[in-house]
């Protein structure tokens, strides 16, 4: 059985829903009262759509809505790497070696402004990963590239990145 490394650091985000939360929820309660209205009131739209599916669609905008607000920007580090994912939105992760690592500084930063919203985003200047607030990590690998990423706790994802690089690397 293989023994999991330990893990260093870890920090999961919310979006910030005060901005995000109402916009993805208007579809989902547009439709909620069509079903109202058609299904429990009989009322008919007059455009020949079944019950059956506005039921449907009713529940898939909802399922998609749940799925959009529970979902959190992850940013763990762990066994000579960092891994940054979106839980619950897919499985897959950033994944960077410590050693490809060649510096770490703490940023701040208006996330709309200067990556154009939240989530993963990419431009000229490089990745980010932002899920709440206005600092982090920008974080330049050995090859050339450079990301950043939100966090809340910038200070101590710096020093943990700093001191787990492997012996004998330069910083």
């Amino acid at each position: 059985m293989a023994v999991k490394p330990s893990r260093l650091y870890y920090e999961r985000q919310r979006f910030p829903l005060r901005r995000v939360g109402l916009a993805p929820l208007t579809p989902p309660c547009v439709m909620l009262g069509m079903v109202i209205w058609q299904v429990g009131l009989g009322h008919s739209f007059g455009y020949n759509i079944s019950n059956g599916s506005l039921i449907g669609w009713t529940v898939f905008l909802w399922m998609v809505y749940l799925l959009l607000v529970t979902t959190r920007l992850v940013t763990e580090v762990r066994g000579g790497e960092l891994s940054i994912r979106l839980s619950g939105l897919w499985r897959r992760a950033r994944r960077v070696r410590l050693t490809e690592i060649d510096s770490v500084e703490k940023v701040t930063f208006d996330p709309v402004r200067d990556f154009g919203g939240y989530g993963f985003r990419g431009d000229r200047q490089g990745k980010a990963y932002v899920a709440y607030g206005g600092e982090g990590l920008r974080v330049r690998l050995v090859n050339g590239a450079r990301f950043v990423v939100g966090s809340q706790r910038s200070s101590e994802l710096a020093d943990v990145l700093r001191a787990a690089r492997p012996a004998g690397v330069s910083r």
